[in-house]
């Protein structure tokens, strides 16, 4: 049968038309988007500010019930957006189509691609959690609260890397990938603007011009600060650390070990100041430098850990790692733990601290890097998209867990560290790690190795946001006159840090991310769903001889046939 004669088989949508303005100073934005999440930013801000202890006590009551009663929908959501995305690359039929017109070639190269998906995706965590989290799981994870190891032992290190690369592998990297592909689909094959809301519209076509496309834009935009907000905090507690252990003067930290509310401010106008210079350069100049000048710093000091520190025993690691982490994935994925005795809710506490938490950053993370991602991802295959962004950086992830991680466990194991690591906070321990294992003058140069490391992975991370929150506010146009509104979400991004971090610490930021995360997983559910409908539909067309792009539907001329 030809496509004429199935009138059901139609051409995809290929307009979305999103009102934007047309002077004055929000020309080119969307004001019904722009406004209100200014507007709701600026009492967050406020609200810390003016009212900390209600604030701090508000924050604490709800993120209690929030996380307690969403465990079980963050853990089966992130299951469910994993499947989808090797689901869509792994059926041939799908993994071949392409994000974007047939034949098109990608815009940037595999190491720049790769470069700045992980320098905007995971950089900064990554520096702070690559000792970190190993130490943390090395010391209390579900195999020690159930008893099947000791703490603190060599038993204890192969379920600590099970847990590390859970949290930090295809659960965060799939969902950030199926966001991605969401909106890069419906943007490069069918045209549609490069914003959240057009990824629904496999779902909702023409509703989304209106009211309910705003509130997707509004949610995807308060999230996206949220979440570039806990990175940033982590970024910058551990930045003034560095500074500290560089001898820059007391008046760094606390008494109690904590950066001082001067450091914290310093940081953020050094910080926010750059990322603003770097946003307002774009993603091909700026960003893109930026990114693989992190690659190349990165590969130094995994280098340096590798051979000066516990090399091979990292590497023993991650392949005994690899192996359980993908022998338990599934189960791991889709456990639930629940309480009724004493080591039950210490299963659950430990989850909610920990599985659920990341869930929840990864979720408010993704409208940031799942645009970003796609921004820098047309002409690939789905198949190609999808692995390079999911196994690429888990597998970098792991290294850096395994070798800086395992360096540092070693150390406590053999007893060189004598609990100087352990014993020490988060946000130093990639610090003391190197302090244990170099002279003197090596650390000097190698913490400030991690110091530049930092600073160029917060600008990448920051000045990706801000671009990406004025592509949302501007109905998915990245270019044209942006500079205030850069400037903008820039002060605004340093505020919200430094009132968070005042206030309560990276815990009161972490508390509100959550938060708002809450919102913008369902939103990322409905995605899902969207993306697996219009590549379905799109395999029907193809079997039916009916156009899939937008460029082949307008040289067809069936532009008037209905949408779907």
């Amino acid at each position: 049968m030809t496509a004429a004669s199935e009138p059901h088989v139609a051409p995809p949508l290929i307009e979305l038309p999103i009102k934007t303005a047309s002077r004055g100073f929000y020309d080119g934005f969307i004001r019904a988007v722009a406004i209100p999440s200014k507007v709701i930013v600026s009492l967050l801000i406020m609200w810390a500010i003016f009212f900390p202890v209600r604030a701090n006590e508000t924050l604490e009551a709800a993120n209690s019930r929030i996380i307690t009663s969403f465990a079980g929908w963050y853990v089966y959501l992130v299951a469910f957006l994993m499947l989808a995305c090797f689901v869509l690359a792994l059926v041939p039929q799908s993994g071949r189509l392409r994000i974007g017109n047939a034949g098109e070639k990608p815009e940037f190269g595999r190491f720049s691609w790769f470069s700045m998906l992980f320098g905007a995706g995971i950089g900064i965590g990554m520096l702070t959690y690559s000792t970190g989290e190993p130490l943390s799981h090395f010391a209390n994870n579900p195999e020690i609260i159930r008893g099947a190891v000791a703490a603190e032992s060599v038993e204890a290190v192969r379920p600590a890397y099970t847990y590390t690369f859970l949290h930090w592998g295809f659960a965060a990297w799939g969902t950030y990938a199926l966001v991605g592909l969401a909106i890069g689909y419906v943007a490069y094959r069918r045209n549609l603007p490069l914003t959240v809301r057009s990824a629904l519209a496999p779902l909702f076509g023409l509703k989304l011009s209106g009211l309910w496309g705003h509130l997707i834009d509004i949610v995807a935009v308060v999230a996206t600060l949220l979440g570039v907000a806990v990175t940033m905090g982590l970024g910058v507690e551990q930045f003034v650390a560095g500074l500290a252990r560089l001898g820059l003067g007391d008046w760094l930290l606390d008494s109690d070990g904590s950066s001082s509310a001067l450091a914290i401010m310093m940081a953020l106008l050094i910080l926010v100041g750059a990322s603003t210079l770097s946003a307002l350069s774009g993603v091909g100049r700026g960003i893109k430098w930026l990114s693989n000048l992190n690659m190349v710093l990165s590969a130094l000091l995994l280098a340096l850990f590798l051979i000066v520190g516990s090399g091979l025993y990292g590497l023993r690691v991650l392949g005994v790692g690899l192996w359980d982490y993908l022998r338990t994935l599934v189960p791991n994925s889709l456990t639930l733990f629940g309480g009724g005795n004493p080591i039950g809710e210490a299963l659950v506490q430990w989850q909610l601290d920990w599985s659920v938490f990341y869930w929840a950053w990864w979720i408010a993370f993704a409208p940031f890097v799942g645009m970003f991602i796609a921004r820098i991802s047309r002409g690939r295959t789905i198949r190609e998209y999808v692995l390079g962004v999911i196994l690429v950086p888990s597998l970098m992830c792991f290294m850096w867990m395994a070798i800086v991680g395992g360096t540092a466990i070693d150390l406590e194991l053999s007893g060189m560290a004598e609990g100087r690591i352990l014993e020490t906070g988060i946000s130093d321990q990639l610090y003391a790690t190197l302090a244990v294992l170099l002279g003197p003058v090596s650390t000097m140069i190698a913490s400030g190795l991690v110091v530049v490391l930092l600073l160029t992975y917060l600008i990448t991370s920051t000045d990706s946001a801000i671009l990406i929150v004025n592509t949302i506010n501007g109905a998915g146009e990245s270019e044209g006159s942006r500079r205030r509104h850069i400037i903008f979400w820039g002060m605004a991004l340093a505020l919200m840090v430094g009132s968070m971090l005042v206030l309560g610490g990276i815990d009161a930021i972490r508390i509100t991310m959550i938060i708002g995360a809450l919102p913008f997983s369902f939103v990322v559910a409905i995605m899902a769903i969207a993306i697996l409908k219009a590549v379905a539909y799109d395999l029907r067309r193809n079997r039916h001889g009916v156009p899939t792009t937008a460029e082949a539907v307008e040289d067809a001329s069936m532009g008037n046939l209905p949408h779907s």
